[in-house]
């Protein structure tokens, strides 16, 4: 939640430190990135198993598509290759996150 809500608050402060120009299609793509993932969160700290079900389901595709997104930007060179890899671990993570939730429900 806390790397999404920096992509609600500062996209362009993410899009440079990823190493990309802070245009408005970037700043678009991590706000986009961003309330995707706060709303998973807190969907998965409501208090209604029903809505903690539903995010536990949608977190893996939605976490998936946005690391391989990442991967197949880094490998066209579309993105420089250090802030590619960051992009992509960090949606990794999510993907491992989402796969261990998923077990656990």
């Amino acid at each position: 939640m806390v790397n999404g809500a920096a992509g609600l608050i500062a996209p362009g402060a993410l899009a440079r430190r990823a190493g990309a120009d802070p245009s408005s299609a970037t700043t678009y793509a991590f706000r986009m990135f961003g309330i995707r993932t706060v709303m998973i969160g807190a969907d998965l700290l409501s208090g209604d198993r029903a809505v903690r079900e539903h995010a536990a389901r949608a977190a893996l595709p939605i976490h998936l598509s946005d690391a391989l997104t990442a991967a197949t930007l880094t490998a066209r060179g579309r993105i420089s290759p250090r802030p590619g890899l960051l992009l992509t671990g960090i949606s990794s993570f999510n993907v491992a996150l989402a796969l261990m939730l998923r077990r656990r429900a």
